[in-house]
């Protein structure tokens, strides 16, 4: 699996660890930055991570941060991002299995790093159920259209 990885300076040690912990399971790691844990801001590393996810360049995204909550903002700009933030397996769980969250966000100074490895684990095994959630897809899929008019 291709999986695109961004964060500010907050978040930038948890997609450190992150992206070694993927490359050791055989995944293809995008790392699209930062690249130090010097102060950036986090939108368009959000931003880039969620374009390569909807343009085809990655299968999936992981943005991190320090609580997460801004990461999750900025991915969910980008049409056709469904962006979640996850603090636990179970919410990692159902963002795939009912909202088929196509980017994970987490937060680096609320998530310890092997934790936020089995969230990720989840969130990438976990397939989306379809049924009765598709029409809520499509609903969230129409208002983002009429938005973006």
């Amino acid at each position: 699996m291709r999986i695109a990885l961004g964060a500010d300076h907050a978040g930038f040690r948890l997609k450190s660890a992150l992206a070694k912990h993927l490359a050791d399971r055989g995944h293809e790691v995008v790392d699209l930055g930062t690249d130090t844990d010097e102060t950036v801001d986090y939108p368009p590393f959000c931003a880039a991570v969620g374009r390569a996810v909807t343009g085809g360049d990655a299968d999936v995204g992981i943005v991190a941060g320090g609580s997460g909550q801004g990461e999750a903002i900025a991915a969910n700009k980008v049409h056709g991002v469904r962006a979640a933030l996850c603090l636990d397996e179970w919410t990692a769980r159902m963002a795939r299995r009912h909202n088929d969250a196509n980017v994970l966000s987490l937060g680096g100074r609320i998530v310890a790093e092997a934790f936020a490895c089995a969230i990720v684990d989840v969130f990438l095994t976990t397939d989306f159920e379809g049924d009765r959630h598709i029409r809520r897809i499509q609903q969230i899929a129409q208002i983002e259209e009429e938005e973006c008019r």
